[in-house]
């Protein structure tokens, strides 16, 4: 069943000023709908309530990131993430000499932060790094936090309005993936249907209609993947421009290797049978619900990744595909132990802290199953430590 706008029960009310902005932002959305006939696909509606300018929850001013904000992702729970990384970046930055590295999205500033400060430990600072972000606001924020931390390095930090051309490096995106907008679809016994958003008043609500012949046939191409038709009244999500996306990294990378972390699935497990209501899910005040029509602007909207789509994309526009891990395999794989070695000179307060940290990011129930990493490369690059145990390419 899809869900409705009035599933409010439990979430935190947003104070005076957010409600306000996301009214304004429902406002500029409801327009838009009425412009353009009447309604949109979730996917638009999507878009404009992640990237609007000025009115976009990734484009406006509100915290988002860590305990004041919505969500928390790997690298604001622990530098242990950005080490561990750091750990599989510099052999690679010595084998291609001279690189950069370019990151996908970099919110807070944390992972930044971090991974420069354990780099210069290895001796392995990139020749550039270089921030492609498509909010304001996170970039401003992103600019302070680096400058605080390392002033003498902002020589080499550099923001980019588009991908670089030429790219020899690495690149990292962490959970970018799973902002890109999606549609949703429902599987009918006579064909496939498109969940469209309509302007009901203050509010929003769903419309199903046929679904168009572009989002048929990628469904038809899922389907043809997995060797069956989904169930009758089977409801998920499809993210068309994710195959887009990957093409135009990889055509922007010359040489290099790219590490791609998100919570997502291998395609057979995404479209399980038994997962007839997809992933779709929004974060609000660290508060997670399945309803993407309210609060437009003050919350995020997520769904989680098919990784096979990225392996796809990726071996199309010449990518070698070099591990598919969870994230938990990949932080131990990587020397994740090297960074508790001194835990036992630390005082009790601070031992129970980075075990907090480690379950955190390795625990099944947390982010450590639920979390892959894929590497994808291009050029002879030997394949980091990560991905040396419990590879799971062979699911995609």
């Amino acid at each position: 069943m899809q869900p409705t706008t009035h599933e409010l029960a439990g979430l935190p009310e947003p104070d005076s000023a957010s409600l306000e902005h996301s009214n304004q932002t429902a406002r500029r959305i409801s327009q838009h709908i009425k412009q353009v006939g009447g309604r949109i696909s979730f996917a638009e509606f999507m878009q404009l309530a992640l990237y609007a300018p000025g009115h976009g929850y990734y484009s406006a001013g509100a915290t988002k990131f860590g305990a004041a904000g919505d969500f928390i992702t790997a690298p604001e729970i622990s530098p242990l993430f950005a080490r561990v990384l750091a750990r599989q970046c510099a052999p690679l930055l010595e084998q291609i000499g001279d690189a950069d590295i370019l990151e996908l999205g970099a919110g807070s500033g944390a992972l930044a932060v971090d991974l420069l400060a354990a780099l210069a430990e290895h001796g392995q600072l990139p020749r550039c790094y270089q921030i492609l972000e498509v909010s304001p606001d996170l970039r401003e924020r992103q600019e302070q936090k680096l400058h605080a931390a390392h002033p003498e390095l902002m020589s080499r930090i550099h923001w980019l309005d588009q991908l670089p051309v030429g790219l020899r490096g690495i690149v990292i995106a962490n959970e970018v993936a799973d902002a890109l907008p999606v549609e949703r679809f429902r599987r009918v016994a006579d064909g496939m249907e498109q969940s469209c958003v309509v302007a009901d008043g203050d509010e929003f609500a769903w419309q199903r209609i046929a679904a168009p012949a572009h989002l048929a046939a990628a469904v038809t191409h899922i389907e043809t993947y997995l060797g069956r038709r989904m169930p009758d009244d089977y409801d998920s999500e499809i993210c068309l421009a994710l195959p887009q996306w990957i093409k135009d990294v990889a055509a922007s990378l010359e040489q290099g290797f790219m590490f791609l972390f998100d919570y997502g699935l291998p395609r057979h497990e995404y479209y399980a049978p038994d997962r007839s209501e997809g992933t779709l899910r929004c974060h609000y005040r660290h508060h997670a619900h399945s309803n993407p029509l309210i609060y437009p602007g003050i919350q995020d909207i997520t769904a989680w990744v098919d990784f096979t789509a990225i392996a796809e994309a990726a071996t199309d526009a010449g990518l070698y595909v070099n591990g598919f891990v969870s994230q938990a395999h990949f932080l131990m794989s990587g020397g994740l132990e090297q960074d508790l070695a001194h835990m036992v000179d630390l005082d009790i307060k601070a031992q129970l802290e980075l075990s907090r940290q480690v379950k955190m990011l390795t625990m099944p129930g947390e982010m450590g199953e639920n979390f892959k990493c894929i590497g994808l490369s291009r050029g002879e690059l030997t394949t980091p430590a990560g991905f040396a145990f419990a590879d799971r390419t062979h699911t995609l």
